[in-house]
């Protein structure tokens, strides 16, 4: 596979490119996974927008994909179903011809205490948010070995690392998440397939909005605010153009890690 046509002043990709790069984005319809989208198109990439219910949302995404200078497809399927997610990913290559850079951004939440939580709900939490992490990156593994290279970028969460009261299920997939992480990082870089994890903090969107904390929440983080939206889009899209980062996990607020 040919590598990226990269600009050396913005390392932006030419929309004129016969060879576009192309990234699928999950959870891409709104909210983080819809400002990836739109930094990856405002760059003239060609972009797999994947929704499972909002298909108004996941076709406005890509049609302001489009509209941007990129390429923008939508794609449904149900992460939790290994079977819906291979055929995502075998039409998107098929479409394409190329898979450059999976972002694993699409996940729930639920709130609850440990005590508490029901266990339908756990299971619902962990099979979209761990096991449909797990799916989507063993479907895009098989292409991105064979072509000797490929960048995977799976959006977790500081609750991954800290815990969050209230949060057992979102906290337990997310921490999961850099288990696999790592271990993807491990077993697939001998093929140039880099597998990174980003902590993308605080931002009001439909999931996070019930948890969001007011400003005396925002404590912990030194600078005592989440970060800009369109800055973390940004950081994942320059993270997805590294080559030689992989297994690493970014924190992309101001929240300290505590030591262990």
């Amino acid at each position: 596979m040919s590598k990226l046509s990269v600009s050396r002043t913005d390392s932006r990709v030419s929309p004129s490119s016969a060879t576009r790069p192309t990234v699928l984005v999950t959870g891409g319809s709104r909210g983080i996974g819809r400002a990836i989208c739109l930094e990856f198109g405002r760059a003239g990439w060609r972009v797999g927008v994947h929704y499972r219910e909002r298909k108004d949302d996941a076709a406005r995404t890509a049609a302001t994909v489009t509209a941007d200078g990129g390429e923008g497809i939508s794609y449904q399927a149900d992460i939790g179903n290994a079977r819906q997610v291979e055929a995502m990913v075998q039409e998107f290559v098929s479409r394409w011809g190329r898979f450059d850079v999976l972002v694993c951004n699409a996940g729930q939440a639920t709130n609850g205490l440990v005590l508490r939580l029901r266990p339908d709900e756990w299971r619902a939490v962990i099979e979209t948010n761990l096991t449909g992490t797990f799916h989507c990156l063993k479907a895009a593994a098989s292409h991105m070995l064979a072509q000797g290279d490929g960048s995977v970028i799976v959006v977790s969460s500081f609750a991954g690392l800290q815990g969050r009261p209230g949060q057992s299920a979102y906290a337990a997939s997310k921490a999961g998440l850099l288990g696999l992480v790592k271990t993807a990082a491990r077993e697939w870089g001998y093929r140039n397939v880099r597998v990174n994890a980003v902590l993308p903090g605080w931002h009001r969107t439909e999931l996070s909005a019930p948890a969001l904390p007011g400003l005396a929440g925002m404590e912990d983080h030194v600078l005592g605010r989440s970060p800009d939206l369109h800055a973390v889009a940004r950081s994942v899209y320059h993270l997805a153009l590294l080559k030689d980062v992989s297994g690493q996990v970014w924190n992309l607020d101001s929240r300290l890690i505590a030591s262990v």
